[in-house]
């Protein structure tokens, strides 16, 4: 896997728009189980390419500081062996100095080469640097969207529960509902009241049948008076 496939990857994860997904998933939780699953898997395989990137570049670095060290060793080394050959020309020793400025000419030459190969791997460097902090940042952007997948999930399934349980107890007041004229709650409210209804007529006609005895008593009453008063008229003639 190449270091721009990486990035690409990476970056392309950590842009994606979740609640864009989620409006077109047919099954939003099955998404975002996937989704979870997807990410989490993918942050592992680019932790370990990460991983890998940023050794390559802890290793040109280490390079380029020897390549350093090395040009500037190589440089004491020259100025030593010129001062050397300064010494050795000014005490007479002309074959001598010349031995040590051939030496001071190769330790500069070996300065010279190691200063290109520091000076060659800096834009590489550089550049890599960049690379890695992009990658670094993507992947803090990952794990930060794998914790809003993760609490987008939960948040669905709380929903979706209270929705189910919110429907359950819809069905059940709709199933007892007292307004219904149909319901066995008003067919039996309606028996009581014809049994309210005939017991309060048996006792209106037990009131009207006593009335009427007494109102026939009373009539008997007024026939005893009339044969009594006929009588006395009887006697006094």
């Amino acid at each position: 896997m190449t270091k721009q496939t990486i990035l690409g990857r990476v970056t392309q994860l950590a842009k994606a728009n979740i609640n864009a997904l989620l409006d077109q998933a047919e099954d939003p939780q099955k998404m975002l189980d996937q989704l979870i699953r997807d990410y989490t898997a993918n942050i592992s395989e680019a932790e370990q390419a990460v991983a890998a990137t940023i050794g390559n570049l802890r290793l040109m670095e280490q390079d380029h500081r020897e390549d350093v060290d090395a040009a500037k060793e190589w440089g004491d080394k020259a100025l030593a062996a010129s001062r050397k050959a300064d010494e050795l020309r000014a005490a007479g020793s002309v074959t001598e100095a010349d031995k040590f400025d051939n030496l001071a000419k190769v330790a500069l030459g070996r300065q010279l080469q190691s200063e290109k190969e520091a000076k060659t791997a800096e834009p590489t460097i550089a550049s890599q640097t960049v690379v890695v902090d992009k990658l670094k940042s993507g992947l803090e952007q990952m794990k930060s969207k794998l914790t809003e997948l993760k609490s987008k999930r939960d948040e669905l399934v709380a929903r979706a529960k209270s929705a189910q349980a919110q429907n359950q107890m819809m069905d059940s007041v709709k199933n007892i509902n007292v307004l219904d004229p149909t319901s066995e709650l008003s067919r039996f409210e309606d028996k009581v009241r014809r049994e309210e209804a005939k017991a309060m007529g048996k006792q209106e006609l037990a009131a009207s049948s006593l009335d009427a005895q007494f109102e026939q008593l009373d009539s008997l009453g007024d026939s005893a008076e009339v044969e009594a008063r006929l009588a006395a008229l009887k006697t006094v003639s």
